[in-house]
C-alpha cells in the first residue's frame, strides 16, 4: 500500500501537468509568464502542493492553477524586488518576516496599527505581501508559515476588509500548503463582526487555524523568544530598514574559522591536533586552527583511526540522510539531532562533501548566535574532500525547535588562497547569486541511560506535582476574573455611551419645546 503512494502521486502530477497544458494553455498562454510554466514541468513539489490543497482532485487543482498563474503574472511576481515597493513601506515596519512559533514555523508579521485603509497606497501593500512571500517560498520551499496579526492599538480606520481578503487569498489560492495558522493578537471586540466574515472567506476546514489570543495566552504558540515587550515578551527585535529583515541568521558563538590574528608557529601546531580535537569545546579566549583538508579516501580512513582510538567520536554518530546541492552535498539533509556524547554533552555533526572542481568556501549561521559553538564556521573545503562542523549548545543552554541553522557556499573559481584574508574578501566580492543556501532544523534526542540527576529531578517533580496542580488552578481562577473584568468594563462603558445619548435626546427634547412655545 505504501509502495502504491509515492506511483499514485506521480499519475497525479502527470495528469495535472498534462491537463492544464491541454485545458488552459492553448487559450490563455499569453497570460501567464514562461517562468511559471517552466516551474510547472519540473518542479514536481510545487504541482503536489496545490493538488494537496484541492484534495488531489485534478479539476479543481489546475483551475486554482489558472487563477494563480494569472495573479502571479499580473502582479509580476517572479519579478518583484525591493525597488519595486515604495521606501516608505519598507520604512514603517508594518510587515515582514521574524522569528518562529513553538513548532517551529516561520512569524509572519503583520503589524495593523501601521496600516490606514487608502485606495491610493492598497496595490503597493499587496506587492509588499506578495513579496515577502515569495522572497520566503524560493528560500524555504514547502515550510510553512504563521500569520501573526497584531491588533494592538488598532483603530476603527485601519479596518480594510478587502487587504485581508487578499491576505487570505494568497494561502487559499497563491501559496498553497504554505499557511501554519494565523494567529490573531488583541483583537478589539468592536471587530467581532469583520471576523466572522473572515472565517467565511477561509471555508470550514481553515477555520481552524484562526487562533484569537491576549497577552495572557500566546505563548501558547510562540515562545517569549520571539514575542515583543508588549506581548508579555523578551524580544529586543526592533523593526529597522534598510536592509531588509530576513532570517536572522548570524554569526554563532566562538566563531570557530581561520583567523587573522595567529602566527604561524600556533597555526601549524593545532592543525596537527585538529582532528583530535574536533569534538572537544574550546573556550573563548583559545586561538582556532585553519581547517585541514583531507581527500575523501584519506578522510574516511582517518574517521576509522580516529574512531578505534577515541571514545568520545565513538558515541558521536554520523548523520544518515543528505540533502545534494551544486556544490556541497550536506548531512543531515534537513534535521539536526542533539544527542548525548559520553561526558554528557549535547553535541551534533554536519557532514560538507565537495562535489565540485574548485575550492568552495562556507559559512554558517545560526538564529541563535549567543547559544552555540561551531566548529568550524567560516571555512574552506578542497575538490573531493569533506569537512565534519561540531555543533553544541553553550554553557548548557537548552536546544529549541525553533533554532535555525543556515549553511553559505560559494565556489572559488579564481584561485585566490584560503587564508583568513582571502575568505574574508572572497565573501565581500561574492555576487549573491553566486551563494547557495541551505537551511537546517534542530532537535534534540534525549539520552536512553538514566542518570541520578534525572531520578532526583523525576522524585522532585513528583512530589510538586500537587503545588503545580494549584498553581495551575489558580491561574485559571485569575484569568476567569480578568475576563470577567474586562466584560464590566465593557458593560460600564456601554452604560455611559446610553447615559450620555439619553442626555442628549433630552436636550433635544427640551430645546423643541421651548422652540414651540417661543
Amino acid at each position: 500500500m505504501a509502495e502504491n503512494q509515492p506511483q499514485n502521486k506521480a499519475k497525479l502530477i502527470s495528469e495535472t501537468r498534462r491537463r492544464f497544458e491541454s485545458d488552459y494553455m492553448t487559450e490563455k498562454s499569453d497570460k501567464y509568464d514562461p517562468r511559471d510554466i517552466e516551474r510547472l514541468q519540473q518542479d514536481d513539489n510545487w504541482v503536489e502542493s496545490y493538488l494537496h490543497w484541492r484534495h488531489n482532485v485534478v479539476d479543481e487543482t489546475v483551475k486554482m492553477l489558472d487563477e494563480s498563474f494569472q495573479w502571479r503574472k499580473e502582479f509580476s511576481v517572479n519579478d518583484l524586488s525591493e525597488s519595486s515597493i515604495p521606501r516608505w513601506l519598507l520604512e514603517i515596519g508594518g510587515i515582514y518576516l521574524h522569528g518562529y512559533d513553538k513548532e517551529g514555523n516561520k512569524l509572519f508579521w503583520i503589524r495593523v496599527k501601521y496600516h490606514i485603509k487608502d485606495q491610493k497606497t492598497i496595490m503597493d501593500k499587496k506587492k509588499l505581501i506578495a513579496f515577502w512571500l515569495e522572497r520566503y517560498a524560493k528560500r524555504e520551499n514547502g515550510k510553512p508559515v504563521t500569520v501573526m496579526f497584531d491588533l494592538s492599538e488598532t483603530g476603527l480606520n485601519s479596518i480594510d476588509m478587502d487587504f485581508v481578503r487578499f491576505i487570505i487569498n494568497c494561502f487559499k489560492v497563491y501559496y498553497p500548503k504554505y499557511l501554519s495558522k494565523i494567529v490573531i493578537f488583541d483583537m478589539p471586540w468592536i471587530m467581532n463582526a469583520a471576523f466572522k466574515i473572515v472565517k467565511s472567506w477561509l471555508g470550514p476546514e481553515a477555520v481552524s487555524l484562526l487562533k484569537f489570543t491576549g497577552k495572557h495566552d500566546i505563548q501558547d504558540y510562540v515562545s517569549v523568544e520571539y514575542l515583543p515587550p508588549h506581548m508579555g515578551g523578551t524580544d529586543p527585535f526592533k523593526y529597522s530598514y534598510p536592509p531588509l529583515v530576513d532570517d536572522d541568521f548570524q554569526t554563532p558563538l566562538c566563531e570557530n574559522g581561520p583567523i587573522a590574528s595567529e602566527d604561524e608557529t600556533s597555526s601549524k601546531e593545532d592543525i596537527e591536533s585538529d582532528g583530535k580535537e574536533t569534538l572537544e569545546t574550546i573556550s573563548n579566549e583559545e586561538p582556532i586552527p585553519p581547517l585541514k583538508k583531507v581527500s575523501s579516501t584519506e578522510y574516511t580512513s582517518k574517521t576509522d583511526e580516529t574512531e578505534k582510538g577515541d571514545s568520545k567520536i565513538k558515541s558521536f554518530k554520523k548523520p544518515l540522510s543528505v540533502f545534494k546541492g551544486p556544490l556541497l552535498h550536506i548531512s543531515p539533509a534537513e534535521e539536526l539531532y542533539f544527542g548525548n556524547t559520553d561526558s554528557g554533552e549535547k553535541k551534533t555533526l554536519i557532514v560538507l562533501t565537495n562535489v565540485t572542481k574548485n575550492t568552495v568556501a562556507f559559512k554558517v549561521r545560526t538564529t541563535a548566535p549567543e547559544k552555540y559553538r561551531v566548529k568550524p564556521s567560516n571555512s574552506s573545503c578542497d575538490p573531493g574532500a569533506s569537512v565534519d562542523i561540531v555543533l553544541s549548545p553553550h554553557g548548557g543552554l537548552t536546544v529549541s525547535a525553533q533554532d535555525r541553522f543556515l549553511i553559505m557556499a560559494a565556489e572559488m573559481e579564481q584561485p585566490s588562497g584560503t587564508g583568513p584574508a582571502e575568505l574574508t574578501q572572497f565573501w565581500k566580492e561574492v555576487p549573491r547569486n553566486k551563494v547557495v543556501e541551505h537551511r537546517l532544523r534542530c532537535h534534540t534526542v534525549e539520552s536512553n541511560k538514566p542518570n541520578t540527576l534525572t531520578l532526583k529531578d523525576n522524585a522532585f517533580n513528583m512530589s510538586d506535582k500537587t503545588s503545580e496542580d494549584l498553581h495551575l488552578q489558580l491561574n485559571r481562577v485569575l484569568e476567569s476574573n480578568r475576563k470577567l473584568e474586562d466584560q464590566v468594563q465593557r458593560c460600564i462603558w456601554l452604560q455611559k455611551l446610553l447615559l450620555a445619548l439619553t442626555v442628549l435626546l433630552l436636550a433635544f427634547v427640551v430645546s423643541f419645546f421651548y422652540s414651540l412655545n417661543s
